[in-house]
């Protein structure tokens, strides 16, 4: 146990020692991982080890350095040893190499190469059996960085892989964590809901509704879809302001307008500024590089059935506000007062959020 955490703490000042710091029986590596699971591999390892794995002279002890040129002459043969003895797989097959270097590193050689796994199925592993094949005491210290987050393994003669990351999780899941965003984005997005509510204030007839629901729907699914997939990106210091801006118009417009059949036309222009704001708050997440579309498909959905949901419940409240205040409860009829009154509330609330948001842009 002694002799491992010292390893560990000879390796941590290994990497943030100079290049020249070398360990003898020590490899130094570094693996990392890319969200479209391309994975860069570095790894430092003493002129002298080199030497005794491979049979050539590139270190010099009196020096305690490496002869450049003497390390571009072995360069075949250490490239030759590495590709024997380091691979990165996914599931069962290996991830395609790149072109790899082979660079003098003051006292040792740096060796460089990428492995392309996105045709590789399962977990992304890394194997190396660099040096602890020929030497059961050596070690090799991992430093794995994904993001911005970074782990550390500790390979030796009988531990010779690491996990680097599991495998991208089946479609129907990405799908259903991107359907239950959307359906959270809406609900937590309370200027979409505020100007879902404002615009089918007057509304009394299913027809109108679905008219609107469905401009407004198609409308955003455009702009999101653009925005998503980095077609057509509008600053979120543009488009915040604007949605408030919408929201305001709609609560004043409900002062001097009852037409709710042509309002579909506005629904549809203000859905192409909302879907840009769909799209800021899916930006914060990210698409899968695997399942970019389905992903976007099952957020969008799910922004709909949020929306749905929303205009669910708002009218049948509504219909039973008009009949709580018809004298006539066979012919109810639109309370004019409570439209005012909604409206006025969420005029305000757009008024304050656009005052904010310019503010901060």
């Amino acid at each position: 146990m002694r002799c491992t955490l010292l390893l560990w703490f000879a390796a941590l000042l290994g990497i943030a020692l100079p290049a020249e710091a070398h360990q003898v029986n020590l490899v130094t590596a570094r693996v990392a991982l890319t969200a479209d699971r391309t994975v860069s591999v570095e790894i430092g390892l003493k002129g002298s080890d080199v030497d005794r794995l491979i049979g050539t002279r590139t270190y010099d002890a009196r020096q305690d350095a490496v002869d450049p040129a003497a390390v571009e002459a072995a360069r075949s043969a250490i490239l030759i040893y590495m590709s024997t003895h380091l691979a990165v797989t996914g599931g069962a097959r290996a991830c395609s190499a790149g072109d790899a270097a082979i660079l003098p590193d003051g006292d040792g050689i740096i060796y460089r190469n990428s492995f392309a796994c996105a045709d590789a199925p399962g977990d992304l592993i890394y194997r190396s059996t660099v040096l602890t094949e020929k030497d059961p005491a050596a070690r090799q210290v991992v430093l794995i960085a994904q993001g911005r987050s970074e782990a550390q393994a500790l390979l030796d003669a009988g531990n010779t892989t690491v996990t680097l990351s599991t495998a991208p999780p089946p479609l129907w899941s990405t799908m259903q964590r991107y359907l239950l965003t959307g359906i959270e984005h809406i609900f937590l997005g309370y200027d979409h809901v505020a100007f879902l509510i404002a615009v089918v204030l007057w509304a009394r007839r299913l027809i109108p509704v679905v008219k609107i629901v469905t401009a407004f729907t198609i409308a955003h699914s455009i702009t999101l879809s653009l925005a998503a997939l980095d077609v057509l990106v509008i600053p979120s210091s543009l488009v915040e302001p604007a949605i408030a801006a919408s929201i305001v118009f709609v609560a004043v417009e409900n002062f001097f307008s009852r037409d709710v059949d042509k309002r579909w036309r506005m629904a549809f222009l203000f859905g192409l500024i909302h879907g840009f704001g769909f799209a800021g708050a899916l930006r914060e997440i990210g698409l899968p590089p695997n399942a970019a579309v389905p992903a976007l498909a099952a957020f969008n959905i799910g922004v709909e059935i949020g929306q749905v949901a929303i205009v669910a419940v708002a009218l049948p409240i509504l219909r039973l506000a008009d009949r709580l205040s018809a004298e006539d409860r066979s012919e109810p009829v639109r309370a004019a007062g409570l439209v005012y009154t909604v409206s006025t509330v969420i005029g305000l609330l757009g008024g304050y959020w656009l005052l904010a948001r310019i503010l901060e842009a």
